[in-house]
C-alpha cells in the first residue's frame, strides 16, 4: 500500500513556487509589491502540484520534481486541462505493451468497460436511494422512477455484447440521472437550478461545479494511472485522440458520483457556496469565483482524507487512495493476476 501524499493546489495568479532545502515554498506578493512566503511543506509530504494557470516555478523545482516523480499540471481557470511536466517514462513497457494489446481489441475493451459503466451507472443509482431514504417524505416520484429505470439498465449493461450498445446504454443512464438530479438539491434552490449537463461551457452554477471537480478527479486518476506505469492516453470506452487521456476519462467514470457529484451537492446544499461566488458572462458561461474554489479545493482535499472501507480489498484507506487503488488493480488485471477487474461500487 503507497502512503497517501498531497496535492499542493495553485491558485493565486501572484504565486511563485520554489525549493528551498528540502520544502516547497510558495510564495505571493503583497501590497507592496514584495514577495511574501504563503506556504511551505516538506517535499515528501506532496505528490502533485497542480496550476491554475501557468503559474512560475523555479527550474531547480522543476527539476526535482521531474526526478521525483512528483507531477506537475497546468489547467485554466475553469479547471480545463493544458499541459503535464513529465520526468522520465515510468513503468513496465511490458504493462504498456499489454494495455495497447487490449485496447485494440474490441472484446477485451468491453470486457473492461463493461464494469466500469456498470459501476458508474449503479453509483448514480446509489446517489438517488440514497437521497430517497433520507427524505422520504419530499422525494418526487420522478426521483424513485428514475432509481428504478437504472436498476433495469445495469441488467442490460451487464449483457451487452458490442461497445456500441454499452455506450447507448451509458448515454440513457446519464440523460435519466441528470434529468432528476436538480430534486437531490435541497438548499439554495431558487439560485441553483439544475436542468441539464452542460460542459464547455458550463451554463449554470451546479454545472460549472461539476465541471471543475470533474477536473480535478480526472487530474487525480491521471496522475495515478501514470505512477503505476500505464499510458493515460490509451482508454477502452473513450475514443483514442491526441492529447486526450483516455484511460483516465475511463477509469474516472466510477468515481464521477462519489468525488463530484456528491460533493457538488454538499457544497450547494450546506451553503459552503452561494450564488455570489459565481460569475456570469454575457455568453452565457458560469464560472466560479477564486474565493469559491478555494474553498471547493479545500472541501476536495478534507474529503480525501476521510476513511472508507474499499468493497473489493475489504481494508480501510483514505478516499483519496480511490484512484491509486483503481490503477493498480486495472494494471493488476491487464498483467494477468487477476481474472476481471473490479470497479468502484458504493455501498
Amino acid at each position: 500500500m503507497r502512503k497517501h501524499l498531497n496535492t499542493l493546489y495553485i491558485t493565486s495568479d501572484d504565486a511563485y513556487v520554489r525549493k528551498e532545502q528540502e520544502t516547497f515554498v510558495v510564495e505571493i506578493k503583497d501590497s507592496e509589491g514584495n514577495w511574501k512566503k504563503a506556504f511551505q511543506a516538506p517535499i515528501r509530504t506532496i505528490e502533485n502540484i497542480v496550476c491554475f494557470g501557468f503559474k512560475p516555478l523555479t527550474p531547480q523545482l522543476m527539476a526535482y520534481c521531474a526526478e521525483n516523480n512528483v507531477g506537475i499540471s497546468y489547467l485554466t481557470e475553469t479547471g480545463q486541462f493544458l499541459a503535464r511536466v513529465y520526468g522520465k517514462q515510468q513503468g513496465n513497457v511490458l504493462l504498456r505493451k499489454s494495455q495497447y494489446a487490449l485496447s485494440d481489441s474490441k472484446t477485451e475493451s468491453l470486457k473492461i468497460a463493461r464494469p466500469i459503466i456498470a459501476a458508474k451507472v449503479s453509483n448514480y443509482r446509489y446517489l438517488l436511494l440514497r437521497h430517497q431514504r433520507n427524505h422520504p417524505d419530499n422525494c418526487p416520484d420522478s426521483v424513485t422512477k428514475a432509481a428504478e429505470l437504472l436498476g433495469y439498465r445495469l441488467k442490460n449493461i451487464k449483457e451487452v455484447e458490442t461497445l456500441d450498445e454499452l455506450i447507448g446504454y451509458e448515454g440513457e443512464c446519464a440523460n435519466t440521472y441528470f434529468s432528476v438530479l436538480s430534486n437531490l438539491i435541497t438548499a439554495q434552490k431558487d439560485d441553483f437550478k439544475f436542468t441539464q449537463r452542460s460542459k464547455r461551457p458550463p451554463l449554470d452554477p451546479p454545472n460549472a461545479l461539476l465541471s471543475f471537480l470533474y477536473a480535478i478527479i480526472a487530474n487525480d486518476v491521471r496522475s495515478a494511472l501514470e505512477t503505476v506505469g500505464l499510458d493515460p492516453q490509451v482508454g477502452f470506452l473513450h475514443q483514442i485522440r491526441p492529447g486526450r487521456p483516455s484511460l483516465a476519462l475511463d477509469l474516472m467514470e466510477e468515481l464521477r458520483a462519489y468525488l463530484g457529484d456528491r460533493i457538488m451537492l454538499n457544497l450547494i446544499n450546506l451553503k459552503q457556496v452561494t450564488i455570489k461566488d459565481f460569475e456570469f458572462r454575457e455568453s452565457g458561461e458560469v464560472r466560479i469565483s477564486d474565493g469559491a474554489r478555494k474553498e471547493i479545493l479545500s472541501t476536495y482535499q478534507k474529503r480525501k482524507q476521510e476513511e472508507i472501507t474499499h468493497p473489493f480489498l475489504g481494508e480501510k484507506i483514505t478516499i483519496g487512495l480511490l484512484p491509486h487503488i483503481q490503477a493498480q488493480l486495472l494494471a493488476r488485471y491487464i498483467r494477468g493476476d487477476i481474472s476481471d477487474y473490479p470497479p468502484f461500487y458504493l455501498k
